[in-house]
Formats: C-alpha cells, sequence, structure tokens
C-alpha cells in the first residue's frame, strides 16, 4: 500500500465515524439536549467579582491588580474586577 493508499484510507476512515456521530446526535431528544445546553451554560457563567475593598486612606497606594494570568504566564495590570472585555499584559 502507498502511502497516498494510506492517507486516503485514514481520511475515509475519520469521514466514517464523524457521520456515525452525526447520527446518533440526531437520535437525541430536543428537551434533553435544551436541558444540557443549559447546564453548559450555567458551568460557564462567572460568579460575580465584588469590588476591591477600600483602603484606609493610605495614600499613593495603588488598587489591587486583576491577576489574570494568559498562557505565557503574563500578568493583567487593570485594576481588580474591571469592566473592560480584555486584559493589559506586561
Amino acid at each position: 500500500m502507498s502511502k497516498m493508499d494510506a492517507l486516503r484510507a485514514m481520511r475515509e476512515a475519520r469521514y466514517e465515524q464523524a457521520a456515525a456521530r452525526a447520527g446518533q446526535a440526531a437520535k437525541t431528544t430536543p428537551a434533553k439536549t435544551a436541558a444540557t445546553t443549559a447546564a453548559r451554560t450555567a458551568a460557564k457563567r462567572k460568579p460575580p467579582v465584588a469590588p476591591p475593598a477600600e483602603e484606609s486612606g493610605t495614600p499613593g497606594q495603588e488598587p489591587a491588580l486583576c491577576g489574570h494570568r494568559n498562557m505565557s504566564g503574563r500578568t493583567c495590570t487593570r485594576e481588580h474586577g474591571h469592566s473592560a472585555k480584555s486584559h493589559r499584559y506586561s
């Protein structure tokens, strides 16, 4: 069997698996699908972020930082509980 024949066989096998999975998904009931979708969205929701506690008037003290880390390990420099959708990393 040549390399191209092997690749073609692998592609056809993956196609058949995907078609079988699509057939199984079509057999599920709409109520079951809606329940699982609702459960997934509830799991994705984040708890509300409490605003940082006010410091006792210490001048020059910076507010607490967000602390969100990206994949490379950098941390967000915005204030804790910021409303911006994006983070600023440094």
